[in-house]
C-alpha cells in the first residue's frame, strides 16, 4: 500500500511540474549557449538601468529626461547573484517598499507560497517595454514552481495586512511593492512560453506581495520545504536522499525506510530535523538515515 501511494505521489508531482510555470527542462538535451546569452542580457539590462529612473509620483519606471537619478545609481536597487545550471546571473530588484505589516512574517523563502499581483513586460532591444501579462487581483503561486527570477526576487519583500471588509473585495495594505528585472536565463530561457513567445527575453515585473505561507511544507512531513536541502545549495528541488525520483520536499518518506518522515521524531517535538539516534552517523537526522526506523 505504501509503495503504491508513493508511486501515485511521484506521478502527481511529475504532472504538477509540467503544469506549472517553472521552465526547467530536466532530462532534455540543450546545446544552447546560456552563458553567452547571460552576458548579452546583462549588457542590455545595465543599459536600461542607466537610461531609466523610478518615478515615485506614478510608481513606474520612466526614461531619464533631465537630471533624474538612474536606476543603476538608485539606493533602492538590489543586485542578486543567482547561479542556475552552472551559469551565473544578475537579478535586479527595485524595492519601492519592502513591506511594513502589523503582523510581520519576515521574508518568504524560495519554497513558500505567495499571494501577489503583477504586471509583466518584456525588455526589447530598443530599450522599450512591451506588455505581455497583467494580473490586477490577488493570486497564489508556489515560489518553487515559477520562473527563477520570481523564486529569488520575492524573498526581498514582506507580507502586508489584510484590509478586506466583510463583504468587499480582498485588499491588503503595507505589503511589499517593487520591480523585478529578470534576465532571460531566470525567466523562460531559450524555450519561451507555451506559445513560443518570450524566447530569450529579459522581463520586467511590477509586483505587489500581499501575503505568504510561512514554512510551507509541501509533503506535510513536519519539515518545512526550504529546510529539505541536505546539500545546502539553496535549491531543495534537487535533493532526493532515497533516489526514488521524488525530491525530499515532496516525499513523505525521505530516506525510503518505509517509515514516514513525520513519524521519525524520537523526541516528539514535532520537528524530525533535530533527532539524531545513530552514533555512527551523528550528523544525519533520523528521517534521512535509512538505518534508523
Amino acid at each position: 500500500m505504501k509503495k503504491a501511494l508513493k508511486i501515485a505521489i511521484t506521478i502527481l508531482f511529475a504532472v504538477l511540474l509540467v503544469a506549472c510555470g517553472d521552465n526547467n527542462n530536466f532530462g532534455n538535451i540543450d546545446n544552447f549557449d546560456h552563458e553567452a546569452q547571460a552576458l548579452i542580457d546583462n549588457d542590455s539590462i545595465r543599459s536600461f538601468l542607466d537610461k531609466h529612473y523610478y518615478d515615485f509620483n506614478v510608481d513606474s519606471i520612466k526614461r531619464i529626461t533631465s537630471n533624474q537619478t538612474p536606476l543603476s545609481q538608485d539606493a533602492n536597487l538590489v543586485t542578486m547573484n543567482v547561479t542556475e545550471s552552472d551559469v551565473d546571473y544578475e537579478l535586479y530588484v527595485y524595492k519601492r517598499r519592502e513591506g511594513n505589516p502589523t503582523i510581520d512574517k519576515g521574508f518568504p523563502t524560495v519554497m513558500d507560497s505567495v499571494l501577489v499581483q503583477y504586471h509583466g513586460f518584456s525588455l526589447e532591444k530598443t530599450d522599450s517595454l512591451v506588455e505581455f501579462e497583467y494580473r490586477g487581483s490577488p493570486i497564489w503561486f508556489q515560489l518553487n514552481a515559477v520562473i527563477r527570477g520570481w523564486t529569488h526576487g520575492f524573498t526581498n519583500f514582506k507580507n502586508g495586512d489584510n484590509n478586506s471588509g466583510s463583504n468587499g473585495p480582498i485588499t491588503f495594505i503595507n505589503g511589499g511593492k517593487g520591480v523585478l528585472i529578470i534576465p532571460s536565463g531566470l525567466a523562460y530561457r531559450n524555450t519561451g512560453t507555451g506559445s513560443g513567445t518570450l524566447i530569450n527575453k529579459s522581463l520586467i515585473f511590477y509586483i505587489d506581495l500581499f501575503d505568504f505561507i510561512q514554512n510551507t511544507d509541501h509533503d506535510n512531513d513536519g519539515v518545512p520545504s526550504y529546510l529539505e536541502d541536505p546539500d545546502g545549495d539553496g535549491d531543495p528541488r534537487n535533493d532526493d536522499t532515497d533516489g526514488d525520483g521524488l525530491p525530499n520536499f515532496a516525499d513523505p518518506d525521505d530516506d525510503g525506510d518505509l517509515v514516514p518522515t513525520k513519524d521519525e521524531d524520537a523526541n516528539g517535538d514535532g520537528n524530525p530535523g533535530n533527532d539524531f539516534s545513530d552514533p555512527n552517523k551523528p550528523t544525519i537526522p533520523d528521517y534521512l538515515n535509512p538505518d534508523i526506523r
